[in-house]
């Protein structure tokens, strides 16, 4: 696997593999050694597992790590669990076929490893998630169910949307989620996220209701559209061609939403590499519906956000410790007034 990933990578003129470490502690003095800009980190290793040794590195030494993770279903949860402790990006290996498999997908791995070269990486703080019982969004009252939020995020944006979702009150208007991100990733990822919220999250599914209340992820592979059936909003997804270079995508979602909840539509555009959902931003900002991009500071990679903001599609450029409070409010929370009889 090291000698592949060594020959695919220096296949990039402005790629130099600089180094190959059979296990951490070599990796350790390596690191210290030849000061690379991106490490790729295997989970499964000898003497200590990848998760440990990322643990490691984002709270003594932060730099950018890319992890190289099985497509399976403890795969998902181990990338994931990186992913929170600060890995910047994955790159799946397949299980049969390795070599061709791998090959195939060389664009894709040398994409990661410049993405995650421009990355901002944090010294590791663990932060403990606030009871749901002192979430102080949690009394929020909204004037109207109509309200529709659609979120895009990608290269970040799996910690990006933990922030953001985890303080959403039990009776949040829908939220619709695409997150770039592989098949059985995002059904794992929705599950954790279901754990430390008051609303319901789900990996979409086609047809469903969508629902105040409820938080729906695009399925890795599909993309997800808002459907409006009479006076019912749905979940659709379709099978089409990769928009923007992805699968689902944040155009598509964006698109769908402002034709089928129009001015009543709250906008999200997260951290991430490219420029997937500048276009379908732009398409809401134009029919009425208030829209956000994550400001510079706060992003790992400011690039989708960036060229939304470049086309005049955000409106509002928040923090992200403050994007939950702002979308809420552009619901039209109500707000506690006296009465006067």
């Amino acid at each position: 696997m090291r000698e592949l990933l060594t020959a695919l990578l220096s296949q990039d003129p402005t790629i130099e593999v600089v180094g190959s470490a059979t296990d951490p502690y070599q990796a350790r003095q390596m690191i210290k050694q030849l000061l690379p800009d991106v490490i790729t980190l295997d989970i499964e290793m000898p003497r200590m597992d990848g998760l440990s040794f990322l643990e490691k590195i984002m709270t003594l030494r932060p730099m950018p790590v890319v992890m190289v993770s099985s497509l399976t279903q403890q795969g998902a949860e181990a990338t994931l669990n990186a992913l929170e402790l600060g890995a910047v990006d994955f790159f799946p290996k397949p299980k049969l076929d390795m070599k061709r498999g791998i090959e195939k997908r060389a664009d894709e791995l040398i994409h990661k490893i410049k993405t995650a070269a421009q990355a901002k990486v944090k010294t590791l703080e663990r932060e403990q998630d606030t009871p749901l019982a002192l979430n102080p969004l949690s009394n929020i009252k909204f004037s109207t169910t109509e309200k529709i939020i659609a979120i895009g995020a990608s290269t970040g944006g799996v910690e990006a949307l933990r922030v953001v979702i985890k303080n959403l009150p039990a009776n949040s208007p829908a939220v619709l989620v695409t997150q770039h991100m592989p098949e059985k990733f995002t059904k794992t990822f929705a599950e954790r996220l279901n754990k430390i919220s008051a609303v319901s999250i789900s990996e979409a599914k086609h047809g469903e209701r969508v629902l105040p209340g409820h938080v729906y992820i695009a399925p890795g592979g599909k993309h997800l559209k808002l459907h409006r059936s009479g006076a019912n909003y749905l979940c659709q997804l379709t099978d089409e061609e990769a928009v923007s270079g992805h699968k689902p995508s944040v155009d598509v979602l964006f698109r769908s939403t402002s034709e089928a909840a129009g001015k009543n539509a709250i906008g999200v555009i997260l951290t991430g590499m490219g420029k997937d959902g500048a276009a379908g931003m732009l398409e809401l900002r134009e029919v009425g519906a208030k829209t956000f991009g994550q400001d510079e500071a706060s992003c790992v990679v400011y690039g989708m956000p960036k060229a939304a903001y470049d086309i005049g599609a955000v409106e509002h450029q928040v923090s992200l410790n403050k994007i939950t409070e702002a979308m809420l409010n552009a619901c039209g929370a109500a707000k506690d007034r006296h009465i006067r009889v």
